[in-house]
C-alpha cells in the first residue's frame, strides 16, 4: 500500500493540529463473564455519522461447554455490523437467515420496519471453548429509509478490499477509504475500517467526511503529541488531516461520515427520528407481532420493563 503523506502533521507535534474533540471512555458492562464496553452513545455525543451504537465485545475466553446466548431480541430504524477479530457467532434472524460469521468478515442487518435476531456461540464452537474479541456498531437509517424492508447480508474477509505496506494493514469494512471501495452497501456516506499497525508506523486520516472518529480496541497510540490507551474512542473535529504514531502494536476501527438528518430516539434496541415510532414498537414486541426467528423461536427477550424483578439470594 502507498500511503501519500503530504500535508500530514508530525507526529509528537502537538502544535500542528489541535484535532481531537471529544475523548470518550466506554463503560463496561459484565454479562456474566463476558464484557462489553459502550463507547456510543455517551453524555459528549450520540452518535459520528450514523454510528449511533459502538459496543467493544471481550475480549473474553470461554471455557468448554460455554459461549454467548443473546436470545430472540428486536430492531427497528438502524443496521446492525458485526465485525470480529477472535471467535465465532452464529447469527439467526425472522428473515431465516441462519448464518456464522468469522474474524475478518462483516454481517450487515437491516432492521428497517422490524427484525428479529438471536446470536450464540456455534455448537462447535463450544466443544473446547473459544476466544471472543470484536465490535459491534449500530448505524441510524436516514430517515427516508427507517420503514425500509428489512435485509440481511454478509461478506467474507476475502471480499472485503484489503491494503498492506509500511507496518500497516487496513481492510475496508464500508464506505471508501485509501482509494479503495467496500462491496458492503449502506444508504448514507459514511466509512468504517480496521487497521492493524506495527509499533513506528504511521496511519494518516483525511478530512473526507465531517464527523470521523477512532476507537482504539487493542495497544497506544500517539495523536498530535499525546498518547492513548486501548478502550479509548477519539472523536475528532472537523477540517483536519491527522496522523496517528502506533507507540506499540495497535488495532485501530476508523469510521464517520457525514452529519445524519437530525437527531435520532433510542430506547432499549429501537432507534427512530419519532418517539410515537418507538411506542408502536414496543407494543407490537409485547404482544407478538413481530415475526418469530425460525429455528430459535422458543425462547425471546422481554421488554425491559415487562422483566420480572430480581431478588437476590442471601
Amino acid at each position: 500500500m502507498s500511503w501519500l503523506k503530504d500535508n500530514d502533521p508530525v507526529p509528537g507535534d502537538a502544535r500542528s493540529c489541535d484535532v481531537i474533540e471529544h475523548l470518550i471512555i466506554p463503560r463496561a458492562r459484565d454479562l456474566g463473564g463476558f464484557e462489553v464496553r459502550r463507547a456510543l452513545p455517551s453524555a459528549q455525543r450520540q452518535m459520528v455519522g450514523p454510528f449511533i451504537f459502538f459496543d467493544q465485545m471481550g475480549p473474553a475466553t470461554f471455557l468448554d461447554g460455554e459461549g454467548i446466548d443473546v436470545r430472540p431480541h428486536p430492531h427497528i430504524g438502524l443496521s446492525t455490523v458485526t465485525y470480529l477479530f477472535e471467535g465465532q457467532i452464529f447469527h439467526r434472524d425472522s428473515l431465516g437467515t441462519a448464518r456464522a460469521i468469522e474474524p475478518g468478515a462483516v454481517n450487515l442487518m437491516t432492521a428497517g420496519r422490524g427484525i428479529v435476531h438471536s446470536e450464540r456461540t456455534p455448537a462447535q464452537a463450544r466443544v473446547n471453548g473459544q476466544r471472543m474479541f470484536g465490535i459491534q456498531s449500530w448505524m441510524a437509517l436516514p430517515k427516508a429509509h427507517e420503514e425500509a424492508a428489512p435485509q440481511f447480508s454478509h461478506f467474507s474477509a476475502d471480499e472485503l478490499p484489503r491494503l498492506a505496506g509500511e507496518g500497516k494493514r487496513v481492510r475496508i469494512i464500508i464506505g471508501d477509504l485509501y482509494g479503495e471501495c467496500s462491496p458492503v452497501d449502506f444508504p448514507h456516506d459514511c466509512f468504517y475500517a480496521e487497521a492493524v499497525l506495527a509499533p513506528g508506523s504511521v496511519l494518516p486520516l483525511d478530512a473526507t467526511h465531517e464527523e470521523r472518529a477512532v476507537y482504539i480496541a487493542s495497544g497506544r497510540v500517539d495523536v498530535a503529541g499525546q498518547s492513548f490507551d486501548s478502550g479509548q474512542l477519539l472523536v475528532f473535529r472537523p477540517g483536519d488531516r491527522i496522523s496517528i504514531l502506533a507507540e506499540s502494536n495497535a488495532r485501530l476501527m476508523l469510521f464517520g461520515g457525514e452529519p445524519m438528518d437530525g437527531p435520532r430516539h433510542i430506547w432499549w434496541n429501537f432507534v427512530s427520528t419519532s418517539k410515537e415510532r418507538i411506542e408502536q414498537a414496543k407494543a407490537e414486541w409485547r404482544t407478538g407481532k413481530f415475526d418469530i426467528v425460525p429455528g430459535d423461536a422458543a425462547e425471546f427477550i422481554p421488554l425491559p420493563q415487562d422483566r420480572p424483578p430480581q431478588h437476590r439470594v442471601k
